[in-house]
């Protein structure tokens, strides 16, 4: 009889490559047919690879979707701290990162990448919410980060920084569920609802709101 121990040790070793090759195919599967029509067999098949290559990686198809969340929500992350860099102050940074989000709903100016869902996987990606939510806060750490630098310096009043970018991001994903409704000349006013919404929730001076709308208009 094998002994157990000595069976793990001759287990081939996880592949960087193999990793990320069934990552990679996982990514589009999501992005075109969402979370319920990803499957181990399909994504295999994708990356040409064996189902002793997935499990040497992965130890279920869950995990491999926490795998592909946690990609997405780093590429986005890093494209959110992108635009968030060059604001004055935290006012205008949590304007950048709910422009950004919004942006990811419209499918506006953004690259495209096959790490990002397509607009009918997100609806079908965010139905897992277990899986999802550690993806998403790592999307808000910067906006969290924000709001707590805001709180500080006085510019946001009667906040929990935590607790405001969750209210934040349902807002900006409510707006962008509108995007198919609504005509492309509405795009720039459901904007603006977002923003001033937003910002006055945070305690925002009317007049501050006034300067960063009235810059945002001369922009778009």
């Amino acid at each position: 009889m094998s002994d157990p121990l000595s069976v793990r040790r001759n287990k081939r070793a996880p592949d960087p490559d193999v990793r990320h090759a069934i990552l990679a195919a996982a990514s589009r599967s999501v992005h075109d047919q969402g979370v319920r029509g990803l499957s181990i067999a399909a994504v295999l098949e994708r990356a040409q690879l064996s189902t002793r290559a997935f499990y040497r990686h992965f130890e279920s198809k869950d995990q491999l979707v926490a795998a592909v969340f946690s990609e997405m929500a780093r590429v986005e992350t890093l494209r959110l701290r992108r635009r968030m860099a060059d604001t004055a102050g935290p006012v205008e940074a949590v304007t950048a990162w709910i422009d950004g989000r919004l942006d990811a709903g419209f499918d506006v100016n953004t690259d495209i990448d096959p790490r990002r869902p397509s607009p009918q996987a997100r609806s079908k990606l965010f139905g897992s919410p277990e899986i999802a939510w550690p993806a998403i806060n790592a999307i808000l750490e910067p906006l969290v980060e924000q709001l707590e630098r805001g709180l500080e310096v006085g510019e946001f009043h009667d906040i929990v920084p935590a607790t405001a970018a969750k209210s934040i991001h349902g807002v900006v994903w409510a707006a962008s569920q509108r995007r198919r409704a609504a005509r492309h000349r509405d795009r720039d006013e459901i904007r603006e609802r977002a923003v001033r919404f937003c910002l006055r929730g945070l305690g925002v001076a009317p007049a501050t709101i006034e300067q960063i709308t009235e810059r945002r208009a001369a922009v778009s």
